[in-house]
This record gives structure tokens, sequence and C-alpha cells, in this order.
């Protein structure tokens, strides 16, 4: 059976849930090499959960931190069974509607592979989404296919889902980022300097537009 491929998301910062840390980095995936993908609560991410199987490769994404990106790859090592923890009251993501003889969430277990050794990170990828230039990206090596393959994937189009399906040319091209590397971190931060500044010049602009055409019409009332 053909493989699929997947990116999930966990948080690598520390953020605490009804007294429990919930961060997962690659530093943790790495140590403890297989762990149960629990706490999903959100129900498109639950189905797509549901059809991992075995074998499966995956993009191990850091989410909700500084520098958001593709930190390693893994594999999904067992399928999809109900996830316990939301039967516990103590847990952070313990849901008192579901019940264990009527299970509404699920997980799978997944297993760690490697690190991506470039963090890929998703200002990277919107630049390139946007841009449509992946020479000036730095990353002239992934082609007009990795420009339109990276247009294409939902963490792109989608954003904040934490289960998304990955295309396999798609799943190809960050594994060369991730090997391969090129681009300038801090060159990709300061193009985003520029757009802001100008569109916060046009906003005020606009301000003052409107200001000002606020004023002429006062001006044409009486007296």
């Amino acid at each position: 059976m053909t493989s699929k491929y997947w990116l999930l998301k966990a948080e690598p910062d520390s953020r605490i849930v009804k007294g429990k840390d919930v961060k997962f980095s690659v530093d943790d995936f790495e140590s403890v090499k297989t762990s149960p993908w629990e706490g999903v609560r959100n129900y498109e991410a639950r189905n797509l959960l549901r059809e991992v199987k075995v074998g499966d490769q995956v993009l191990f994404y850091h989410s909700n931190c500084k520098n958001p990106g593709i930190a390693g790859f893994a594999e999904i090592s067992k399928e999809a069974y109900p996830d316990y923890t939301a039967w516990d009251p103590e847990h952070p993501y313990y849901d008192p509607k579901t019940k264990q003889d009527s299970p509404k969430w699920f997980m799978p277990d997944v297993t760690f592979v490697a690190r991506a050794k470039h963090l890929v990170p998703l200002a990277l990828l919107r630049n390139i989404a946007s841009s449509g230039d992946a020479d000036a990206a730095g990353v002239p090596y992934i082609g007009l296919e990795g420009v339109e393959a990276i247009k294409g994937m939902a963490l792109i189009t989608r954003g904040r889902l934490s289960v998304q399906r990955v295309e396999e040319d798609t799943w190809r091209i960050m594994r060369d980022l991730a090997e391969k590397g090129g681009w300038d971190e801090q060159a990709i931060g300061k193009k985003k300097a520029p757009a802001k500044r100008a569109a916060e010049s046009v906003r005020g602009a606009a301000k003052d537009s409107a200001a000002g055409s606020a004023t002429k019409r006062r001006r044409r009332g009486p007296g």
C-alpha cells in the first residue's frame, strides 16, 4: 500500500494548561521516540487522524512559537485508537462529553525518524508562496514545481488546522529544504518590514485624506 503524507503540529514552548505543561518539541519527540498523538479536539483534525495508516510519513511542525516551521520527520507506527486522555479529568484536554463506550476522539502513535537539518520556517514558505520566486528566497533548487507545491499546501491556504494532508511531491520538497537549507533567515524577516511600513503609510494617507475630506465637508455648511 502506498504511503500517505501528513503534517502534524505541536507546541515547542512551555504552555501550562490545567497545571500541566503541554509543550512537545522536536527535542522531546527525539527523547521519547514514540508518542501517542493525544489531545486533538477538532473534528476535522480528528477525522484526518482516523485516516492515517502505519508507515505513513509525517512532517513534524513547531507551532504557536516565535519561529514556527518544520522541525523534523516522523512516521505513523500505530493507527488511530480511542484517545483515553479525553476521559481523564486531570488531563489538559479532558472532554466530559465523551464516554468510554462511545469514544469521540482518536489518536495514532507517531514515531520520531529524524530532525530537520535546517528548520524550514513558515516565513520562508509564505515568502515563496507570495512571491513565486524560489531564486530570490535562496532556494533555486526547488524550481517552479516546488513553488507551486508550496502554494498549494494547507499550511499556506488553511493555516491553523493542526493535522493536514501533504502531497507526496510537497513532502519531498520539504525534505530537500530541510536537508539543503540556503535561505537567509534575517533577509526573510526583513522583507516583511518594508511591506508593513508601506501598508501603514497607505493607511495613514487614507486617514489623512478622510480627515481632509471631513474638514472640507464641514466647511460647506452654513456660515
